[in-house]
């Protein structure tokens, strides 16, 4: 897109000109910054612009995918699941070398409640939660397990301490859009807020998709008049 010109910045402080632009439009991204954010949207608008904006929906289709993976992912951030299958691979690599095995099974002791508990979160969740992450790595522990003496430790050790940091990060995400996610009465403030900027609000209603009884967003179109 050579024509686009692209800017990094803070979202309630936009180094844009006022009253400048015909549209302006956030798609899933103005509600995690605040209401100043939206005070920043209101003010670039020039005289006939028009504001389209989609924020998340609290209930909600997607809302509630997120509060599902995040009570997931605790839930396995509880048990130590990836913490206790890092020791149990240590020392099971070294029981393959010729160690003694004394640390290999008492490490699978303590798996082994951690390994119950992702059983139990799977159940009530299934397979899919958290986009099939903690099925993925169910099986994988399990595999490796089983065939412990064809893997490079050190590649091993390595994913597993790639997959803790990804799913810190990923739990601070669905954290952020659940926190971020706006009930009824919050959006009613959401357009009291565009109104006393001297917006005139023309839609807002939730979305919600054909064939579903939950909303995907909430959609909001605003204008400044000429």
């Amino acid at each position: 897109f050579p024509a686009v010109t692209g800017i990094v910045a803070d979202a309630r402080s936009i180094p844009l000109e006022d009253a400048a632009y015909g549209l302006v439009t956030s798609q899933f991204g103005v509600e995690y910054a605040g209401p100043e954010a939206l005070d920043q949207a209101a003010r670039l608008l020039a005289p006939g612009g028009a504001l389209v904006v989609l924020m998340h929906i609290r209930p909600g289709l997607i809302y509630d995918e997120c509060r599902a993976s995040l009570d997931a992912v605790r839930r396995m951030q509880r048990a130590k699941f990836v913490e206790r299958a890092l020791q149990f691979f240590e020392a099971g690599f070294a029981a393959v070398r010729g160690a003694d095995r004394g640390p290999y099974e008492k490490a699978g002791l303590a798996l082994n409640p951690a390994i119950e508990q992702l059983e139990s979160i799977l159940d009530d969740h299934g397979e899919d939660i958290a986009g099939g992450a903690i099925s993925k790595l169910y099986t994988d522990v399990e595999r490796i397990h089983t065939r412990i003496q064809h893997y490079e430790p050190s590649e091993v050790i390595e994913w597993l301490q790639t997959m803790s940091v990804e799913l810190d990060a990923y739990a601070e995400r669905m954290a952020s859009m659940c926190e971020a996610a706006s009930d009824k009465k919050a959006f009613r403030g959401t357009r009291k807020r565009l109104k006393a900027q001297g917006l005139t609000i023309v839609r807002s209603e939730p979305l919600l998709p054909a064939g579903q009884s939950l909303p995907v967003a909430w959609i909001l179109r605003a204008r400044r008049e000429d």
